[in-house]
């Protein structure tokens, strides 16, 4: 795939709205090619910020009072029609405020909500790291090499442990792009399972119990603990993921600013 045909996709890839084969093209050039990924971030922020931003507001009393005036009116001009062009217009205008109206509301309703975005964009990414075969940026079971990959990497340094002792090996981490923002990957596999754990800094101090749920086949679980956010998701069942969970709270040491 070269670059004229990376940048057709690149929307389309955004809104997943390709087939498989078509992702796994599209992912491959993006990590080949610095200027389409440069591009692919640039819409990614655009498109996050034009949903996150974008204001939404009920129509104040003085409006909604307008536009019952101006169907009322309409429906007189209907049961006695005249041709003046004042009572088309208000016509006109009834009709074009009331599509208006409709539409903001079906998109307020179809719009995803940030935890939804936050859900999705991190069930993707773990869907296409195992389609490109692109789990890992460093590949190692050692924390001690892992964790010093990420310096310089990001601003914050997420906390690294290998589990192989409690049945979850550590076998590498990455770097992703979650929420608009660089966050750490940290790759542990169970069996044949591959858990992608997300972790970046907690917004608050106060510790959050596990949360699971589901999206697309697969089991997410989101808790906060030493001061990280952490999310988890893999196809194993619900008990071995909050398993695992559990082990990574155990051997998290709580962060002090």
């Amino acid at each position: 795939m070269d670059c004229v045909e990376a940048k057709d996709l690149v929307h389309f890839y955004i809104d997943q709205e390709l087939d498989l084969l078509r992702v796994v093209d599209v992912d491959k050039h993006l990590q080949s090619c610095a200027a389409c990924r440069e591009l692919y971030d640039r819409q990614r922020v655009l498109r996050s910020t034009l949903r996150r931003d974008a204001s939404y507001h009920r129509a104040p009393p003085e409006l909604r009072e307008r536009l019952r005036f101006a169907l009322r009116g309409q429906a007189s001009e209907t049961a006695r029609p005249r041709a003046r062009w004042p009572g088309r217009w208000n016509a006109g205008f009834a009709v074009a405020a009331a599509v208006v109206l409709s539409v903001s509301v079906a998109l307020y309703i179809v719009l995803p909500t940030p935890q939804d975005r936050l859900e999705n964009d991190i069930v993707s990414s773990h869907v296409r790291s195992l389609m490109a075969n692109h789990l890992s940026d460093v590949a190692s079971s050692d924390q001690h090499t892992v964790k010093p990959w990420f310096n310089g990497k990001l601003d914050y340094s997420p906390p690294v442990n290998d589990l192989t002792a409690q049945g979850f090996p550590l076998i590498g981490g990455r770097l992703d792009y979650v929420d608009d923002r660089p966050v750490a990957v940290l790759v542990y596999r169970h069996r044949q399972h591959a858990i992608n754990l997300f972790v970046w800094p907690s917004e608050g101090a106060h510790e959050q119990k596990p949360h699971a749920l589901s999206r697309q086949g697969y089991n997410l679980l989101r808790w906060a603990h030493g001061g990280m956010e952490f999310w988890a998701v893999s196809d194993l069942n619900e008990a071995e993921l909050s398993k695992f969970a559990d082990e990574i709270s155990a051997s998290t040491i709580p962060h002090r600013s």
